[in-house]
C-alpha cells in the first residue's frame, strides 16, 4: 500500500479529509502512530497475544503474515573453555526462531548440531545432565542468550566452527517524503512504504487511528478503530 493511500485512510477515518481546524494531523504524527501500531501488532503475533492465541507458524495465516520477516545469518565466534561465544546478533534482529551450530571433533568435521535455547539459570544443571547436556554423538547441545550474543555450550567435548541464526527482523518504519522527523529535525527525502501486505496494513491503520484519536480526545473514533483492530488481529 502506498504512503499516499495510507494518509488518505487516516484522514478519512478521523473525518479530516476536508478539515482546517486546530485538529489537523501532521504527517509526522501519522508516521509515529502507524509505526507504533505496526510494532505492537508484530509483537502480538510473535508472542501469540492475539485474538486467536496463535503463536508464529501455528497456522497458515500466521506463516503468511510473518514469512516476509524471516531472516538467517551466519554467526562467527570464539571457542572458550566450556562454550562458544558468538558475535552480536544482526542490527535488525527482533525475535528468535532457531539456532544451528556446526562442530568438529577428531576426524569428523563440520557436523550440524541442533541447539536448544535454555535459561541462564539452568546452565550448571544442564552441563551435568547426561540427557540434556552437550553431546557430539547425538549432535545436540544448548545455548543461552545475553547481551545480544549467544553462548553455545560444548563442555569441552567438541569445537564449534560457526553458528547459523534464524530470526524475525524488525519491521521497517514508514517514512513520508518531505516530512520533518521530530527526533532529528531533518526532512525526509523519499518515501519508505510499509512492508506488510495490504490486508495487514488495514488492521495496522485501524489501530494507529485509535492511537491518534486518543491523542486528540476523539473518543468515538478511538473506540471504533480500536475495536476494528482488535477484531481483525
Amino acid at each position: 500500500m502506498t504512503n499516499n493511500l495510507v494518509r488518505i485512510k487516516f484522514y478519512e477515518r478521523l473525518n479530516k479529509l476536508a478539515s482546517f481546524d486546530y485538529d489537523n494531523i501532521e504527517c509526522w504524527q501519522i508516521a509515529e502512530a502507524f509505526n507504533k501500531a505496526q510494532r505492537e501488532w508484530f509483537r502480538r503475533q510473535v508472542h501469540g497475544i492475539n485474538i486467536r492465541k496463535e503463536t508464529p507458524e501455528q497456522s497458515i495465516a500466521s506463516v503468511d503474515d510473518l514469512q516476509k520477516f524471516v531472516r538467517s545469518t551466519d554467526l562467527q565466534g570464539t571457542n572458550k573453555k566450556l562454550l562458544f561465544d558468538t558475535t552480536n546478533t544482526p542490527f535488525d534482529y527482533a525475535h528468535f526462531i532457531r539456532l544451528t551450530a556446526f562442530a568438529d571433533k577428531d576426524k569428523c568435521k563440520n557436523r550440524e548440531v541442533t541447539v536448544y535455547l535454555a535459561e541462564e539459570a539452568n546452565v550448571d544443571v544442564l552441563l551435568t545432565d547426561t540427557l540434556k547436556g552437550p553431546d557430539f554423538e547425538w549432535a545436540e547441545t544448548f545455548a543461552t542468550m545475553h547481551n545480544n550474543q549467544f553462548s553455545i555450550y560444548t563442555n569441552n567435548k567438541f569445537v564449534i566452527t560457526k553458528a547459523k541464526l534464524y530470526y524475525y527482523k524488525k519491521p521497517v518504519d514508514i517514512i513520508f517524503a518531505n516530512c520533518v522527523d521530530p527526533s532529528t529535525g531533518q526532512v525526509s527525502q523519499a518515501d519508505q512504504e510499509c512492508e506488510f501486505r495490504d490486508d495487514v496494513v488495514e488492521i495496522i491503520i485501524d489501530e494507529a487511528v485509535a492511537v491518534l484519536a486518543g491523542d486528540i480526545d476523539n473518543f468515538n473514533q478511538y473506540q471504533r478503530n480500536l475495536q476494528n483492530g482488535q477484531r481483525n488481529s
